[in-house]
């Protein structure tokens, strides 16, 4: 998806309809009655061959309370500053009324793209509304009929070129990863152009803000001692240490079951997002209560994406007996998140700043690692002296023969095995092999991949009738005869 839509605008001008026009699904509910939908819903949009997220969101109301309609303006408020594109909906039968006026005057302030349509726009009844969109100055209005899906070719036509545009910012700030061993000479360079993207996750009120304030050298970010300040996911540009990098602050991510406001869904959204836009992820702990079962999922979740990850432990100012935590805490992350043994364990003090430079080299040598490359010849030779320490099973009293290895790509390091048998090779011993590479080529941490495939030679007789022989021929031929 490399755009996201929001559709707003007030009560009942056919932003759920047009919703479900654009994902092919009734998802949404749908009624004359204005107020029905309150909450945001998010879905996978399909207009010809244009792919993108689009947001239905709850009638924008003049409320600014606490009520629900104020809450619910203030949702889908921030589903705009979210939000790539706005799709500003009004009725074309009603016309523009004064609280048209005043949420396209809110959309300008908040959003650079916003677009203008006007709804249930069929037959000569519309024309008269169409003509008084106009007046709300963003630009051609788009004539749409959400219900019998006319106007659609004329949404496509608008939305080609900013597709093209959010294309082209993706890719520039997507990360190299999943990378052919081929594609060039070397690991990666750190650029102003091309900095180093790191994320920084965690549960709520872990330090997040704090620690990329004290590594900005300024009060950038908003912090405090209340949980969930940061609400959407931030970056910004500096020099760690003389080397470019744009850091991710993320909002904190608690447990699905405990995230009941829909901001907080929003947030927490954006900043799985920000893993994925990473190269190395660090996942900040909270020191009194570290590797709590949130933080293990985060960090999976970075190791699932292939991502580069530093956990990093915060408010060490905070703790007394350090020597016996710091055993502690190694013997738990051993224990708890075996598939990152060896990633870098660091401990820091957002507070004081003690630490950052142990965290900048951590985040260094995590990425030279995903980095990292091997030659085939090595990996033959280390492949010999595994088999040799621990062969394969034999399933069926089938041995399974590991003939040569090689590595295929990196960011991070993709290994293939050419073996007989594939499907049979079992989990165990796939992971024999990661952590072998891991421990004789230094790896600690990095996600590997490791995919095993068959190079067993295709049969040139396969598919081929079977002959008969001229003698047989003529001895079936008579037999026929006598029948």
């Amino acid at each position: 998806m490399t755009f996201t839509l929001a559709i707003v605008g007030r009560p009942n001008v056919g932003k759920s309809t047009l919703f479900n026009r654009l994902v092919g699904k009734r998802l949404a509910l749908v009624d004359d009655q204005p107020g029905v939908t309150r909450d945001l819903r998010e879905g996978e949009a399909r207009l010809a061959d244009l792919r993108f997220t689009v947001i239905d969101t709850a009638g924008l109301e003049e409320a600014t309370d606490e009520s629900l309609q104020g809450r619910m303006r203030k949702l889908t408020e921030r589903a705009v500053e979210l939000a790539d594109v706005c799709l500003f909906l009004v009725d074309a039968r009603t016309g523009i009324l004064p609280a048209d006026q005043v949420f396209a005057e809110i959309l300008r302030k908040k959003n650079a793209h916003v677009l203008l349509a006007a709804n249930k726009a069929e037959g000569a009844a519309a024309d008269a509304g169409v003509l008084d969109a106009y007046s709300l100055g963003l630009g051609e209005p788009i004539r749409l009929s959400a219900e019998h899906g006319e106007g659609m070719n004329d949404l496509y036509t608008v939305l080609v070129p900013i597709e093209a545009e959010f294309a082209d910012r993706a890719a520039a700030d997507a990360p190299e990863v999943d990378v052919d061993i081929d594609a060039e000479d070397g690991p990666r360079v750190p650029t102003r152009a091309k900095p180093l993207q790191i994320a920084v996750v965690g549960r709520p009120n872990a330090g997040k803000s704090t620690l990329i304030n004290k590594i900005l050298g300024e009060e950038r970010l908003l912090t405090g001692p209340e949980a969930g300040i940061t609400r959407d996911a931030i970056s910004v540009m500096t020099d760690w240490d003389g080397v470019p990098v744009r850091i991710f602050d993320t909002a904190g991510m608690r447990k699905k079951a405990k995230i009941q406001d829909k901001l907080e869904k929003l947030s927490v959204s954006d900043g799985l997002r920000a893993v994925k836009f990473a190269e190395v992820v660090v996942v900040l702990l909270d020191v009194d209560i570290p590797f709590e079962q949130q933080d293990l999922r985060i960090a999976d979740l970075a190791e699932r994406e292939g991502r580069a990850v530093v956990i990093a432990v915060n408010k060490w100012d905070l703790e007394d007996d350090k020597s016996h935590k710091i055993k502690e805490l190694r013997e738990e992350f051993e224990r708890l998140l075996p598939q990152l043994r060896g990633a870098p364990l660091v401990t820091v003090s957002a507070k004081t700043g003690k630490g950052l430079d142990r965290l900048q080299s951590a985040v260094m040598q995590a990425h030279e690692v995903w980095n990292r490359r091997i030659t085939t010849a090595k990996l033959n030779q280390w492949l010999s002296g595994m088999l040799e320490a621990h062969p394969p099973p034999a399933p069926g009293g089938r041995r399974i023969k590991l003939r040569y290895m090689t590595q295929v790509k990196t960011r991070p390091p993709g290994f293939v095995v050419m073996t007989s048998y594939p499907d049979k090779m079992p989990e165990s011993y796939s992971r024999y092999l990661v952590n072998g590479l891991r421990a004789d080529f230094n790896m600690p941490g990095t996600p590997i991949r490791l995919t095993f495939r068959s190079q067993s030679e295709q049969n040139p007789y396969k598919g081929r009738k079977k002959s008969v022989p001229s003698r047989l021929r003529k001895h079936l031929g008579k037999g026929r005869a006598d029948e």
